[in-house]
């Protein structure tokens, strides 16, 4: 079984930068709320970049929730080609039934030939 990965608040990643802005280490502060220094430089470049926007709800879910939708609508679409392509497939045995209990090959659409016209 995989581990799962952990969620912050957006008030522990705030808290977590505001360590950093009084003078704290990246080390230091890593250690203390148990993080790769490399995340907690995520957070801070995410948070520079425009403070009011960092740490929207919960991470990835948006892109989670769209990808979500995506797969159901080719679900969708897989559906109904599968239901297309049964109905071919049950067209054909019916044709090779008839066949076999004909013994002859079912007509095709070719033109006859020139030589052989209806009613001469």
């Amino acid at each position: 079984m995989g581990l799962s990965r952990r969620r912050f608040t957006r008030e522990r990643k705030m808290a977590a930068i505001q360590r950093l802005d009084m003078g704290a280490s990246v080390a230091e502060v890593a250690r203390a709320f148990e993080v790769n220094p490399n995340v907690l430089q995520r957070w801070r470049r995410e948070f520079e970049r425009g403070p009011g926007n960092a740490f929207p709800g919960e991470g990835k879910r948006r892109w989670e929730q769209s990808r979500l939708a995506q797969l159901e609508r080719k679900i969708g679409q897989q559906t109904v080609e599968i239901d297309f392509l049964k109905g071919c497939l049950q067209t054909l045995e019916q044709q090779r039934k008839l066949q076999a209990l004909t013994g002859r090959p079912l007509s095709t659409r070719k033109s006859r030939s020139t030589g052989q016209r209806k009613g001469a």
